[in-house]
């Protein structure tokens, strides 16, 4: 996998299955940006702790309800109307763009805080166990996780 987050993180959403999985553990509330970072930091062999957790937890939080959440709200909210007016179709469209270079902002803050977290050997999966919520959605990405 790849050296960045970012990077990481794009390519393994570009897998078949990932991307459904990913809204699925963000429909039952999981920051899916922190879930990425879990799985990239257990695809480096970084082990977890519970402290470490904390500390993405408290990078992560304010920026997911303060920009990225009021952002993906706006956009959604214009979905329907935006069926029908295609101004409004456009701006979504902008909204969707700074959503994603939000998520983006997040993911390289992420990385930046854990970037010089020592690796222990080889991935244990316990990042993905502690940051995505239990289920089916889990499963299909740790798969696609492993795929690669």
């Amino acid at each position: 996998m790849s050296a960045d987050l970012w990077t990481f993180a794009t390519t393994l959403y570009a897998r078949p299955g990932v991307e459904a999985a990913c809204l699925e553990l963000q429909a039952a509330g999981a920051d899916v940006c922190l879930v990425l970072c879990g799985l990239w930091l257990d695809s480096r062999g970084v082990a977890y702790d519970p402290e470490r957790e904390g500390q993405l937890r408290r990078l992560a939080e304010p920026w997911q309800r303060e920009v990225v959440v009021p952002l993906r709200a706006l956009r959604q909210g214009w979905c329907e109307a935006a069926l029908a007016d295609t101004e409004l179709a456009a701006l979504r469209q902008q909204v969707k763009q700074l959503e994603l270079q939000a998520e983006r902002t997040q993911l390289e803050r992420l990385q930046g805080l854990s970037s010089t977290w020592p690796t222990d050997g080889p991935a244990r999966r316990t990042w993905l166990d502690e940051l995505a919520v239990a289920g089916e959605a889990r499963e299909r990405l740790l798969a696609a996780t492993i795929a690669g």
